[in-house]
This record gives C-alpha cells, sequence and structure tokens, in this order.
C-alpha cells in the first residue's frame, strides 16, 4: 500500500479494553491538513462527535491530528465531552497546536464513563511511537466486534505528479450509517481546500457508507473523516479534481462494502439493485427496505428462495409503485414477473443462494428512471450470540 505523504500513525495499550490489545490511536498530520467530516444522524450523539464538530467549526477545517480510542464510546456519560476535551488538549500539547485542532473519536460500550487519566497518561508513548509506516496498526487498534481490519487505497496520476489516497474504517454491528458504530478516516496528500473536500465527502458517503447495513441501528458514535494535507505538492486542477473525487469515492466503497462482509454473524454479503422508480429517492427507499428486513435477511441466510418477503419489503418502503410491475431475480434467475411467481428451479436456486456472495434484482416496469444500490448481509444466530454478550 503506498500511503500519503506527511501523515504518521500510532496505536498504543492503554487500558481502556478489558483485554491487553491497542486500545488508543493517533493520526497526525507533518503540516495542518484541510478537513472534511460527516457525523451521525442519531439524536443520542457521544461526546466526541459533538466535541469534533465543535473544534471543526472553531479550526475552519484545519486539523493536525486525529485521536481515536476503542472499547468505551464516551456517550451517554456525565463527564463525556470534559474527557473529549481533555483528551483533546493532551494532544495538542504534545505538538504545541491549538486544541482545535485535534479531533477525538471513540467507540465501545455506551453509558460507561471513560477515565480520561488512562489516556492522557498513555498519550506521550502514543506520540513517541508515531511512524510512517503504522498505519495498519492504527487500523487494528479501533476494531471492536470486528473481526478483520479494513483498510484500502488508491492512487491518481496528475499531469504532474502522483496523489495518494488510503483510508481505513470500523464496524460490524449498530451499523445503518444515516450522515451522513462506525469509524471511517481517509487521508490524501493532495492540495484540495476545504468546500472541495466537503463536496467529495458528501458525494461519496452518499454512494458508500449511506448505503449500507447490517442491523439498522445508527450508532451514536458515527464519523467519517477526510483529511488532505497538501504534502505531495500537487493542486489539482478542474480536471483532475474530478478524477480525485472519482477515487475518493472509490475508496470510501470499498470500505463501506468490507463493512458488510465483516458484519456480525454474516455469512453472505447481499447486493441489491433497484430500478424503475420514479427516481433515485424513492429507489433507494425501496432498497433500504429490503435490505433492513430480518425476513429477507434471515431467508438469504437460510438460502430460501422466499421472493414474497422482498416484495413486501419494497411495499413498507413508503414509495408508490404498482406490485403488478414489479419483476424480481434472485442470483440472476427469475423468480417474479409483473408482481407473480415464475417457474423455476428450487433446488438450483437455493444451491445458488448458499454462495458467499448474493445479488438481488428489484425491477419495476415502466418509464421510471430511478436506480439506486445498496448493500448488506444476511442475519444469522450468530448476530445474536454477539450481541448478547456485548458488555460481558
Amino acid at each position: 500500500m503506498n500511503l500519503p505523504l506527511g501523515y504518521q500513525y500510532s496505536a498504543v495499550y492503554a487500558g481502556i479494553r478489558k483485554v491487553e490489545k491497542d486500545d488508543l490511536a493517533l493520526i497526525f498530520s507533518n503540516r495542518a491538513a484541510w478537513a472534511a467530516a460527516v457525523f451521525t444522524q442519531n439524536r443520542v450523539q457521544a461526546a466526541p462527535v459533538v466535541v469534533s464538530r465543535n473544534h471543526l467549526k472553531k479550526s475552519r477545517g484545519l486539523v493536525r491530528a486525529v485521536l481515536i480510542n476503542a472499547g468505551n464510546a464516551n456517550c451517554a456519560t456525565r463527564t463525556g465531552e470534559a474527557v473529549a476535551a481533555v483528551c483533546s488538549k493532551a494532544i495538542a500539547e504534545q505538538f504545541n497546536a491549538p486544541i482545535e485542532q485535534v479531533l477525538p473519536a471513540s467507540t465501545g460500550v455506551i453509558g460507561v464513563d471513560l477515565d480520561p487519566d488512562l489516556i492522557v497518561s498513555a498519550v506521550p508513548k502514543l506520540v513517541n511511537g508515531l511512524a510512517e509506516n503504522r498505519f495498519d496498526d492504527v487500523a487494528r487498534a479501533i476494531m471492536t466486534t470486528d473481526t478483520v481490519m479494513k483498510t484500502t487505497s488508491s492512487e491518481v496520476e496528475l499531469d504532474k505528479g502522483v496523489v495518494r489516497i488510503a483510508g481505513m474504517t470500523k464496524g460490524s454491528g449498530m451499523i445503518h450509517p444515516n450522515m451522513a458504530t462506525t469509524l471511517g478516516f481517509v487521508m490524501m496528500d493532495a492540495d484540495i481546500g476545504p468546500a472541495e473536500l466537503r463536496a467529495m465527502l458528501a458525494d461519496a458517503v452518499e454512494y458508500s457508507y449511506n448505503r449500507i447495513s447490517v442491523d439498522g441501528d445508527t450508532s451514536t458514535n458515527d464519523t467519517v473523516l477526510l483529511l488532505a494535507n497538501g504534502a505531495s505538492g500537487l493542486a489539482p486542477n478542474d480536471h483532475e479534481r474530478d478524477l480525485v473525487r472519482e477515487a475518493v469515492g472509490v475508496v470510501m466503497e470499498d470500505l463501506a462494502k468490507q463493512i458488510v462482509r465483516d458484519g456480525e454473524g454474516a455469512r453472505k454479503f447481499i447486493a441489491i439493485q433497484v430500478r424503475g422508480a420514479k427516481n433515485e429517492t424513492d429507489a433507494q427507499r425501496i432498497a433500504r427496505a429490503i435490505a433492513n428486513s430480518p425476513l429477507v435477511k434471515t431467508a438469504i441466510a437460510g438460502a430460501d428462495p422466499n421472493w414474497g418477503r422482498i416484495l413486501s419489503a419494497a411495499g413498507n418502503a413508503g414509495v408508490d409503485f404498482d406490485p403488478t410491475n414489479v419483476d424480481i431475480e434472485l442470483q440472476s434467475v427469475p423468480v417474479c414477473r409483473g408482481g407473480l411467481a415464475t417457474d423455476f428451479s428450487e433446488p438450483d436456486l437455493k444451491k445458488k443462494l448458499g454462495e458467499r456472495d448474493c445479488l438481488i434484482r428489484f425491477n419495476i416496469q415502466g418509464r421510471g428512471k430511478g436506480e439506486a444500490r445498496f448493500w448488506t448481509c444476511d442475519l444469522t444466530e450468530k448476530y445474536i450470540e454477539i450481541n448478547a454478550s456485548y458488555r460481558t
């Protein structure tokens, strides 16, 4: 992985987790980077979300460091914001930087007090461990119920050189981003200002993180950051900015899909394609309704070609469409035409539905041009097992 220039990374064990595994991480830009961010739309928002949003406003988008802890969400406690502020200050003092240029992020259990002394006392070791090649250490440190770390990268050839983009994310359960438990951090070394970054991020998030669901629950801590520090010395022109925007979108889509593939207890990755809706918004609402249906997800888990559940879920999306114009395919096998069953070999389709990747196509006949893609996973007994014992 060719990492973007001008960033350093570090991770240590601060004692936040019950098991001895890195739980405190730092992403540092050697020069102040422009930043854009999207946060959870859950009405219950963790302290780091509130503090990071305020810091970005005060710094006008300039960021030097991102401090991330795992094992405690720092949410729904009496001291949450004070803890986030104290920890941000400890990092800022290490670099003689304004506190507003430090963004805190947390993931873990909600409603448990976070001891700031654990973090503050670990800060010197964390800073001393900064290195350009510790990207993966951070990606592993931010994991909670994740079974694998999630990273990706891309390069964009410009007229005068190469711009590098690298991203990491975490998330396995409580996944139904509506931004904008997921955290995502994407770094690049292009020279791009805050307004353009915000536009890039908004577009990329809409077609990546906002098109995934594991269990339909939006976390209190959802945060996705896009940083650009200009360390490459390359400022893209108008045409090149489109290439960079496209690359950022590809990176975020890759990260989002990795979250779904690692969904808690998941055995199958489900892609949903909706076409023929009146507009894109309607198509997305239908796709989201199908993705969030426990009946659809359990049917796929059992390799059951029960297409009626798909039609029913779409009908609950609050979208106006004629059910008699609906065609449904599972694994490219027609199972419904005009809202009615078609002839298909159930044993053959059941075998196809046993594959790791599953495809659901929902088409509305007519002149509608709205279409959307969405990604989710199956729902298995393992999901219940994981979440029934999460705190213990």
